[in-house]
């Protein structure tokens, strides 16, 4: 998210070169590769060609039904809460092969608490409380190390599969958006907090890998309750 130091672009592409992955998202506005970030991918630059640039954050992670936020700090968002220790479980319980999406903040603020809460789950890294901010690159290098460092993936058919394919965030914000006006045309949001109100709302829908299905119930619901007050006003 939002980059602030292309030399950080370019150790970022290494680290990921080092663990085997082949592309980096980044949320703009985020600075672009230079000749110091190509000093430091140190032959990663086929890393830092193929970056994709997203304008937000939703359109960078909607083909992933699994979103993992990193923070440093305690306390801030409400997502479930894991430790490095409980990364592999967690990803074994959203279906083992389920694709999944780490999200890193800006380099000085990180995450905010909007970004935080699109989040299935908040991976907290275990820094001293009194120096807690990480450099960028270390950061992917932890997460990304303890990820290889995770037992393969069973053979497919292995796991218990979902009856209907894993939703990608882009339906859940459809989902979301859906109960959203719902939420508004039953005066929902009378007390004036919608903003607050809605992340709380995207963290519950969020909170979990869902099915297809799941999220198609969860809109029927949603469109129920505007048929319904349609017919009551008219």
């Amino acid at each position: 998210m939002r980059p602030q130091k292309a030399s950080n672009l370019g150790s970022v592409a290494r680290v990921a070169r080092n663990f085997g992955l082949r592309t980096l998202s980044v949320v703009e506005p985020g600075v672009v590769p230079d000749e110091e970030s190509s000093r430091l991918a140190a032959g990663a630059d086929d890393v830092l060609a193929s970056i994709r640039r997203f304008a937000s954050l939703e359109e960078a992670v909607a083909e992933f039904p699994v979103v993992v936020t990193t923070s440093s700090l305690r306390g801030r968002g409400r997502a479930r809460a894991l430790e490095l220790a409980e990364l592999g479980g967690f990803l074994a319980d959203a279906g083992g092969d389920a694709p999944a999406a780490f999200v890193f903040g800006p380099e000085r603020s990180g995450l905010t608490e909007e970004e935080l809460s699109h989040a299935s789950a908040c991976l907290r890294l275990p820094t001293a409380a009194d120096f807690p901010t990480m450099n960028l690159s270390h950061a992917v290098a932890v997460v990304l190390a303890t990820t290889r460092a995770l037992p393969a993936a069973p053979a497919r058919g292995t796991l218990a599969e979902p009856a209907e394919p894993w939703a990608p965030a882009a339906e859940i914000e459809a989902a979301i958006a859906h109960w959203d006006e719902a939420l508004e045309a039953i005066d929902f949001y009378d007390t004036g907090h919608r903003d607050r109100s809605l992340r709380d709302w995207r963290r519950l829908m969020a909170g979990r890998p869902m099915t297809m299905r799941e999220v198609a119930i969860l809109r029927g619901v949603a469109n129920r309750i505007l048929v319904s007050l349609k017919r009551f006003r008219f």
